[in-house]
């Protein structure tokens, strides 16, 4: 009768054989604590300024949560980063994880180029583009990728440039 983590059962990792529960948890009050006299106002000027500079979603969090002091941006504001964003029309045009792993794709391939006896790296890629292809899936039915979007490893290069 006794509830122990051990033996609930978590989904695996993708491409490794990590079964991890670790991870931060959010807090459970949902207003913004008393301490952050921030206004929303100043906020998302903060974003858009930031935004324009060329940061993504996640380096803007950093940054106000470094330096200038708000916990999250969602307790302040009442919206997400990417919302605040898209509404603003400053939102990147493919999502930020999908952008990054089709990154590492192209510094793979480039990799292969001179090194093509490292069969790791040829593996490696195989799994990156594949979680590109699941991602960009993904993207595709909740209507964040355009339904014509497809990933090819010639044209990668001028997507993440």
């Amino acid at each position: 009768a006794c509830f122990s983590w051990r033996h609930v059962t978590t989904m695996g990792r993708m491409h490794s054989n990590g079964k991890g529960i670790s991870g931060s948890a959010i807090p459970y009050k949902r207003s913004a604590p008393s301490w952050c006299k921030t206004t929303p106002a100043e906020v998302t000027e903060q974003i858009t300024k930031l935004a324009r500079k060329g940061m993504t979603p996640s380096q803007i969090g950093v940054v106000l949560r470094d330096q200038h002091g708000i916990p999250m941006v969602s307790t302040v504001t009442g919206g997400k980063i990417l919302r605040i964003l898209r509404g603003k029309g400053l939102a990147p045009e493919i999502p930020e994880d999908l952008y990054f792993m089709i990154k590492k794709a192209v510094a793979q391939r480039k990799h292969l180029e001179r090194n093509r006896a490292d069969r790791d790296a040829k593996f490696r890629l195989i799994l990156v583009e594949s979680r590109i292809h699941r991602l960009a899936r993904y993207y595709k039915s909740t209507k964040r990728l355009p339904a014509s979007f497809k990933y090819e490893s010639a044209t990668a290069s001028t997507l993440v440039s």
